[in-house]
């Protein structure tokens, strides 16, 4: 079973030629249930996300802020198991036909074996994961692996990065560059950071990757401001707090739905 990692490149690619910014969104798997969390990707998706990061959920998240980490200590507290973010996947993927990646840390990967995670991430028809914690020199297996299953392999550059840092990471890595805006953690902020234009700026000079900025967006004037100069726009933290702020699961997916329309409209200028 082949990953989707073309349905990613494509999706990307179709989103270009539209003269816009993709919309990729991140909900952890497991919050506020693991039923739950698959019925708000699908709405991230049905209300207008091209792409969904489905966050495997860790006690302890380094890049990710309070709102986030609220989200992740329920979906633990609750239970969550990989079987449980495969299964996200699976679903919110047969249901919507959108490439869907997993954004997780390396120790989780590591624990369950490499192959295994892998076989069964491509198995749910996913198109990729996002590792942020793991360093490029130390990947040789995960790639191996992924490539052998069709899956991308998605890095994070940060504005400290070196320009042939950045060369070295964009070289490994596959589906999109993940720029993170600013030195910090996840969080929705009143602006976007000004170090994100120059870090997808150089970034860009050493891959023809599609470069996605986070951190920080979290409304349509945001969005709209980001993807002026990125090839996609990436949202987390204000989709879960409006989560969070729901007062019962189903208003918190119908929330995820309208927030996902009003960045659709960001992205494309439409603010």
């Amino acid at each position: 079973m082949s990953g989707n990692v073309r349905l990613l490149s494509d999706t990307l690619a179709a989103a270009k030629e539209e003269g816009r910014s993709a919309l990729i969104a991140y909900l952890p798997a497991g919050f506020p249930t693991v039923d739950g969390g698959i019925e708000a990707v699908k709405a991230a998706i049905e209300g207008g996300a091209d792409v969904v990061e489905v966050g495997l959920p860790h006690s302890d998240p380094v890049l990710d802020g309070p709102v986030i980490q609220t989200a992740d200590d329920i979906a633990l507290r609750g239970g969550v198991r990989i079987a449980d973010v495969m299964r996200t996947v699976r679903e919110a993927h047969a249901a919507t036909g959108a490439p869907i990646l997993v954004m997780t840390y390396w120790n989780p990967i590591d624990r369950y074996g490499v192959e295994r995670f892998t076989a069964e991430l491509a198995e749910a028809g996913a198109a990729g994961c996002i590792l942020p914690d793991l360093p490029v020199q130390e990947s040789a297996l995960w790639r191996e692996h992924a490539e052998k299953h069709g899956l991308a392999t998605v890095f994070v550059v940060a504005p400290s990065s070196k320009d042939e840092r950045l060369a070295e990471i964009t070289a490994a890595g596959s589906g999109f560059v993940y720029a993170a805006s600013l030195m910090g953690v996840t969080g929705t902020r009143a602006s976007v950071s000004s170090q994100a234009e120059d870090l997808v700026r150089r970034t860009r000079a050493t891959t023809d990757t599609p470069v996605c900025v986070g951190l920080g967006v979290s409304n349509p004037a945001q969005a709209a401001e980001v993807a002026r100069f990125a090839d996609g726009v990436i949202v987390g933290s204000a989709f879960v707090k409006r989560m969070l702020d729901a007062p019962d699961d189903a208003a918190g997916v119908e929330a995820v739905r309208a927030l996902a329309g009003e960045l659709a409209k960001g992205v494309r200028g439409q603010v």
